[in-house]
């Protein structure tokens, strides 16, 4: 008996995977059941190498794939580390990993080598884990899952709602997870995460198959599990939120000291930047460059509540900027490795303009016959490119050979050729 089977017996409200819904309803046909405790309960948290050790040997020896979750401190924490870890598989029941207490999890990660993970949404989680040694050589998204099969809402408890009929508790997705110790609701919340995530995906895969996009979703689901890590942005500071009123080079240089130095401060003190300064108080102070530290305490974001200490920290950062040279002020965009922006295209190359709105328009087509959102047909990235630099020669070869060098799966590359081939031979393209 399956987990949700036996969390309730009695209950007929499971979905069987039928096709998902048209709108945003649900399509288990009976009201939903709360899912309120763990099926074993509440476990322990486990902080010490002992208990850890027996986890290891419990996760080897359980059998199916492992559901798998972290919970980070965003907000809260400078970076995205774990600050606990959820597991379940058949077997070994539920475990809650205290990745603060236990920092090396590789003995769990290569308990678990060759076996299927289960995550929602695994590129959020993917990056913390591999920061504790948890790498997993196969996998299973379920939120990619309802995605490709056309779900409107993907959440996880929307999935969970709409695909098994049961209502996860909400309301702790946000909370401080440094927080020691994580309150016993917390907990609950967190073991309840998994419980039936390896029921859902089985339920996804099912429905997958019926609709003939298992194969594509394999092909996602490896090309995830085998990506490497993402790197480092360059120029992070220009993702400041409010960047767009920002013009000026000595301006964009004040952003830059204020952001670098908040990032010191904030790795430091291991907070999330904005506690230590906004971004609106960031450009605030970029705008208006001010001269001294009177006049950057009467800017929005360093009122009465900032120390004299601190308002000279952000003015020496001001100062420094001012103080640059011409030749070390940043540029006003960042430097353009592929396409221009497309609204730029009509004036650049209005052949390319006509091209791209003809493949857009080709891939969103194709897109709504399969159900599924446009970008997980094919990044829009990959069509810009292709629509501003065409093969020399239009034919399915060419442009199937370009959507493969920008990394386009084989099943996006059989469905999108076809198409692309006719927008970019339309007359006018």
């Amino acid at each position: 008996m399956t987990d949700a089977q036996d969390t309730a017996a009695d209950s007929t409200r499971r979905s069987s995977g039928d096709t998902p819904p048209d709108d945003a309803g649900s399509s288990v046909t009976e009201a939903p059941t709360p899912l309120l405790e763990p099926r074993e309960g509440i476990p322990p948290v486990i902080a010490d190498e002992a208990a850890l050790a027996e986890a290891v040997a419990a996760f080897a020896a359980g059998s199916g794939p492992v559901a798998v979750d972290a919970e980070r401190a965003s907000g809260y924490r400078y970076g995205q580390r774990a600050y606990l870890v959820q597991l379940r598989r058949e077997g070994a029941g539920t475990a809650l990993i205290d990745p603060v207490a236990c920092p090396d999890l590789s003995a769990l990660g290569e308990a678990l080598s060759g076996v299927e993970w289960v995550l929602h949404a695994a590129t959020q989680d993917l990056p913390c884990l591999r920061e504790i040694g948890m790498i997993p050589t196969r996998l299973f998204d379920t939120e990619l899952a309802g995605r490709l099969a056309g779900f409107p809402r993907v959440g996880l408890g929307a999935m969970v709602e709409n695909v098994l009929g049961f209502v996860l508790e909400k309301g702790h997705s946000a909370v401080d997870w440094s927080t020691r110790p994580l309150p016993e609701p917390w907990l609950r919340y967190a073991a309840l995460d998994v419980e039936l995530l390896v029921d859902l995906r089985d339920a996804l895969e099912k429905e997958l198959d019926r609709q003939g996009k298992l194969e594509w979703a394999l092909q996602e689901f490896d090309a995830i599990a085998s990506a490497p890590p993402a790197e480092p942005r360059r120029e992070p500071w220009r993702r400041t939120s409010g960047m767009h009123k920002v013009r000026r080079r000595r301006q964009l240089a004040v952003v830059r000291e204020l952001w670098e130095t908040r990032d010191r401060i904030a790795q430091r003190r291991d907070v999330s930047p904005g506690k230590v300064l906004s971004d609106a108080a960031i450009v605030e102070a970029a705008l208006a460059v001010p001269g001294n530290v009177h006049a950057l305490a009467a800017l929005n974001g360093f009122g009465h509540r900032t120390g004299r200490r601190q308002l000279e920290q952000w003015q020496a950062a001001v100062d420094r900027a001012k103080a640059l040279p011409e030749s070390e002020l940043p540029q006003p965009g960042q430097p353009v490795t592929g396409p221009p922006p497309p609204r730029a295209w009509a004036d650049k190359d209005p052949s390319a303009a006509a091209r791209l709105s003809a493949a857009r328009a080709a891939v969103t087509a194709l897109a709504e016959r399969l159900a599924m959102p446009q970008e997980n047909l094919v990044s829009p990235d990959t069509v810009r490119r292709v629509c501003w630099q065409p093969p020399a020669v239009v034919d399915a070869g060419s442009v199937s050979a370009a959507l493969a060098g920008y990394g386009a799966r084989p099943w996006q590359v059989e469905l999108v050729t076809p198409v692309l081939v006719d927008a970019l031979s339309a007359k006018g393209a």
